[in-house]
């Protein structure tokens, strides 16, 4: 709730949905969680893919420095790695997942626009967003943490 709460204005992540989660797909379902004093104060909610974890929700009820990063990626990444999962999909946003070797992915949405007005209008503003994605990803990709291969 914290994390809707602040971000968002409506947490959208309720009692419910965390049932039917832990009912339907406990076996696909990673929740990190870190506790002080004998009691949780932060977690992060990942899901299992295939071949792939995707991190998908962070909240807290306490702030400590670098414990969002703690829980949501290096931990996210020892799971990872003892399970053999080929990458962490970290999720969209933030430059500060550069230094702590996330790296720029391509992804899609798929969607379907019933207005034809509304889905041309939708279209044409992807093709000019498409160009300034990949010229962000290519930014980004060369000031990460990484050694660049010499030509």
């Amino acid at each position: 709730m914290d994390t809707g709460s602040r971000k968002w204005g409506t947490p959208y992540l309720n009692r419910e949905f965390f049932s039917l989660l832990g009912e339907r797909l406990a076996d696909h379902t990673l929740l990190i969680m870190a506790k002080r004093e004998g009691r949780y104060i932060a977690g992060a909610l990942n899901m299992i893919g295939g071949d792939t974890l995707y991190g998908r929700n962070w909240g807290c009820i306490e702030n400590h420095p670098c414990l969002h990063f703690e829980i949501c990626y290096y931990q996210a990444i020892e799971f990872a790695l003892s399970r053999g999962l080929q990458r962490v999909e970290a999720g969209a946003q933030g430059t500060h997942k550069l230094a702590r070797g996330y790296m720029p992915n391509l992804t899609y949405s798929a969607h379907w626009i019933a207005n034809p007005s509304l889905r041309n209008a939708v279209a044409h503003y992807l093709q000019q967003e498409r160009q300034a994605v990949q010229q962000e990803q290519q930014i980004l990709s060369a000031h990460g943490p990484f050694r660049q291969q010499s030509t």
